[in-house]
């Protein structure tokens, strides 16, 4: 019986050992599986509000120096002094089975100021790169929150409402982390902040050369077309995609690098990136098809699927040039 009642008590102490958490808190150097650890994980999507994203109160503090056993102080100097002491607040983690990458959100507190940051790691638990979405220092009068969906993508809200027009002004951009370049990518940049901006639709890649075969602009109106220029090489052009439909209520937008697959097919594919398009070249047309998820682009109702026509360019007088000379 003693024996029995000895055994009960060392395994109890072995399981309490085990379930004991490790100081965070502290000078003392932790596994990297104790820091993952506190951070616990989210059901996608997510979405929190700034109020409860940025309060620093009953939870899990990480020291300074446990921060940097994982991550250097570069990625925070943009928005705090790194020589002095600060402190982590882990909110949540975010990871996929299938995914090689996994993300744990958390509130960096330096005296009176709170961001937010996104850290990214590798499944074997190396750290790959860091983005900042958002502080308390940035009111303004409007609320934030953020949102991450299933693929992930982050949006970070900004809103609040006009004082003149008594209606609501928002901006949403989105990050995801492209695995190509080990940084975040903007995805969606939405707002009706100043709707002037928004009548007229800027085309970052106009003044681009555009001397290639397809290079051009092909279109249905100024609110709806697709314009390609000249790329690194014969088989690469660089695009521009904006439509607008339901009475301009779906919008859709994108750009970045075709590859053509052969003289009529190219395919718009980065990794990371869930948004796959494909285009099929015919006479002086082009059709868009899409195939992946590219709904941080575009409106739910609508797709990039469409028809566009080239463009014609005029030539060039002859008898004006011979009368100018």
């Amino acid at each position: 019986m003693k024996y029995w009642v000895l055994f009960v008590c060392i395994f109890t102490l072995t399981i309490a050992c085990k379930q004991k958490k490790a100081n965070l808190s502290g000078d003392i150097p932790v596994k990297v599986n104790d820091f993952v650890a506190a951070f616990p994980v989210a059901a996608l999507p997510y979405t929190i509000a700034d109020t409860a994203l940025l309060q620093t109160s009953d939870t899990t503090h990480i020291s300074h120096k446990i921060f940097n056993q994982f991550i250097p102080d570069s990625v925070l100097q943009p928005a705090i002094d790194t020589d002095e002491s600060f402190e982590i607040l882990p909110v949540v983690r975010v990871e996929k089975p299938k995914d090689k990458e996994y993300y744990l959100l958390a509130n960096v507190k330096q005296k009176k100021k709170v961001f937010l940051v996104v850290l990214v790691f590798s499944k074997k638990n190396k750290f790959l790169a860091a983005r900042i979405l958002f502080d308390n220092q940035q009111n303004e009068g409007y609320q934030y929150s953020l949102t991450v969906n299933k693929e992930p993508t982050f949006i970070v809200s900004q809103e609040k409402i006009n004082p003149e027009t008594k209606l609501l002004q928002f901006t949403r951009v989105g990050w995801i982390y492209a695995t190509t370049t080990s940084t975040f990518m903007v995805v969606v940049n939405d707002s009706n902040e100043d709707v002037a901006k928004l009548s007229v639709v800027l085309n970052p890649i106009d003044t681009l050369p555009q001397k290639n075969k397809l290079s051009g602009d092909y279109l249905e109106d100024s609110k709806n077309f697709i314009s390609l220029r000249d790329g690194k090489d014969a088989n690469t052009y660089l695009f521009f995609i904006h439509f607008e439909k339901k009475g301009g209520t779906c919008i859709g937008e994108l750009k970045g690098d075709m590859k053509l697959k052969d003289a009529t097919n190219a395919v718009y594919s980065v990794s990371g990136d869930p948004c796959i398009i494909d285009f099929v070249f015919k006479n002086n047309e082009i059709t868009l098809k899409e195939q992946g998820s590219c709904g941080n682009r575009r409106g739910i109702e609508c797709f990039f699927n469409d028809t566009f026509i080239k463009k014609k360019i005029g030539k060039p007088n002859k008898q004006a040039k011979q009368t100018h000379l």
